[in-house]
């Protein structure tokens, strides 16, 4: 019980990137949302395995925290590479 008044908020939060990136037209926006949607989900799974006290589900958090957002970089290169062409 106690777990669901922290988590519910964190997820409240996560809803405010995909309204920004469903709202701008505009692709470097849309990625700095998805940035901040794979930021507040690694959080969100960090937080949920302390509260599990689950260490496996906390580095899959960690692993998401550390590669996910690598990926969303190096899409924003492509994009980058290709608007340039």
């Amino acid at each position: 019980m106690h777990s669901n008044i922290i988590i519910i908020p964190m997820m409240v939060a996560l809803l405010i990137p995909f309204y920004e990136a469903y709202r701008d037209d505009n692709v470097w926006q849309k990625l700095l949302a998805f940035s901040s949607i794979a930021c507040k989900t690694a959080l969100i799974t960090l937080v949920a395995s302390v509260l599990r006290d689950d260490w496996m589900i906390g580095v899959v958090g960690v692993l998401i925290l550390s590669v996910g957002n690598a990926g969303l970089m190096l899409l924003a290169h492509i994009v980058k590479r290709v608007n340039e062409a």
